[in-house]
């Protein structure tokens, strides 16, 4: 199971999954409702020969793992992002504006 850092700041959640070694189009990121799942399957068929004989068996070209996680009613889900770049998949998820947390100010008394 890869490792996940969630940073929020003040107009976004920012996602990381550590994944290096995989590739992209074996990622599939689906949304339901307010439960974003990160998915993630790759299995090698090929078959390998050595001096020492051939597998009967072999698992170890297996690799899955699935991670969901529940979104606040906060964010804007048609606008998520997602990226794959040097080991890390990056998905940002913007914040509505009503739910980015405004400047404080001083209010005048009249």
């Amino acid at each position: 199971m890869p490792a996940v850092n969630i940073k929020e700041n003040k107009n976004e959640f920012e996602v990381e999954v550590a994944a290096p070694g995989m590739s992209k189009k074996d990622f599939k990121i689906e949304l339901d409702n307010n439960t974003l799942t990160i998915s993630y399957e790759r299995k090698e068929d090929k078959e390998e020969k050595s001096e020492e004989g051939q597998y009967t068996r072999r698992e170890f070209n297996y690799q899955a793992f699935r991670r969901s996680f529940t979104l606040p009613n906060t964010v804007e889900s048609d606008k998520i992002n997602a990226k794959y770049d040097e080991g890390i998949l990056r998905l940002t998820i913007p914040k509505k504006e009503e739910a980015k947390q405004k400047a404080s100010r001083v209010i005048d008394i009249s």
